[in-house]
């Protein structure tokens, strides 16, 4: 019992003493990362182009399933 309120105590100084990594400085929104923003655009597209591969293989399955085609 002591020694979880002497840990949780410890936890708490050591997390108010600390400055975050994550907001150590403001992103510069004049100059961004263009690796970044090209691989998350890059990453969305190739997302988008599986499902809709995905799909029109979905539909081609259910036409054949069903006798449609």
């Amino acid at each position: 019992m002591i020694f979880n309120r002497l840990s949780s105590a410890a936890f708490l100084l050591r997390r108010v003493g600390s400055r975050s990594a994550f907001t150590s400085s403001k992103p510069d929104m004049a100059n961004p990362n263009w690796l970044r923003v090209g691989s998350a655009f890059g990453t969305a597209a190739f997302l988008w182009i599986l499902l809709f591969r995905q799909h029109s293989t979905d539909v081609q399955e259910y036409k054949v399933r069903n006798g449609l085609k």
